[in-house]
């Protein structure tokens, strides 16, 4: 009686803790369902936020691209007036056309006098002056035709070819600054003109105060960016010509040098290879 008492007991605690658990496990789920329905209704709610970022960045996209340099140039080549503007750039092209042909002919006009000295010394003494005039003339540069002219007074001495060579050097300098004083014309005449352009831009501003009875920043406004304009345009002309200047200057001066320098060297190859014989 008392083993049956026990056993039902035991059956009675084992049934309460399973009812117990299946009442938590309900209860756990109904939680976590309050809980997914309000992350739900939190999340529906948060599309707001998302159409105002939308909406912030819908201008955003819809903002004008910016303007390139070349664009913004061409503008204000515009504004600044055809007349004067167009002036101011044709000293830029015919200055830049000019030194552009000067480089060009004085990078071709570059010798190497060490070999050419060289040429004329082993030609000297295998075949005289002859063969020396040959190698001089087949070669470029004022220093080869320098060379040439000293040659031919070979047989009059050396004091005629010291002469022959100091009368030629000045003709082939020439030669050699032949067009820089265009790119100094140009130089300048850029600036003088964009300051003649701001001149007349000040006067169109007082002209338009005059007629207004009034002094606006709206009457002036044209006038003074005409006048500012012209006057950036031609300074930009003179430093850009200024720069293509001071190297052509630098190149003549370089070429000027090794010509004296192989002048002296020729003279004293003639007085050697004359005592020589």
């Amino acid at each position: 009686m008392k083993k049956l008492l026990t056993l039902l007991m035991l059956a009675g605690v084992f049934t309460f803790s399973a009812t117990a658990q299946e009442f938590s496990d309900s209860d756990a789920a109904t939680d976590s369902a309050a809980v997914d329905s309000t992350q739900t209704e939190e999340v529906a709610e948060e599309p707001e936020p998302v159409q105002e970022i939308a909406e912030i960045a819908a201008p955003v996209e819809e903002a004008a691209p910016s303007k390139g340099f070349h664009q913004v140039v061409k503008e204000q080549f515009i504004d600044g007036g055809p007349t004067f503007m167009g002036i101011v750039l044709a000293c830029l092209i015919l200055g830049l056309a000019i030194a552009i042909e000067r480089i060009i002919h004085l990078n071709m006009a570059s010798t190497n006098t060490k070999k050419l000295l060289a040429d004329v010394e082993d030609a000297l003494s295998a075949g005289g002056a002859d063969a020396a005039k040959e190698v001089c003339r087949n070669t470029r540069g004022p220093v080869a035709s320098i060379f040439t002219q000293g040659l031919l007074r070979m047989s009059e001495g050396v004091e005629m070819v010291e002469k022959s060579i100091i009368a030629y050097g000045s003709v082939e300098m020439g030669k050699l600054e032949r067009g820089m004083i265009w790119i100094s014309l140009f130089i300048s005449l850029a600036p003088m003109l964009g300051f003649m352009g701001t001149v007349i831009g000040m006067i169109e501003a007082f002209d338009a105060i005059a007629e207004a009875g009034d002094v606006s920043p709206a009457l002036v406004a044209s006038g003074i960016k005409v006048a500012l304009l012209t006057t950036v345009g031609g300074l930009i002309v003179a430093v850009i010509l200024q720069l293509f200047y001071n190297y052509l200057v630098s190149k003549v001066d370089s070429i000027v040098n090794s010509m004296e320098d192989a002048s002296i060297s020729l003279v004293d190859l003639l007085v050697k290879h004359n005592l020589s014989k």
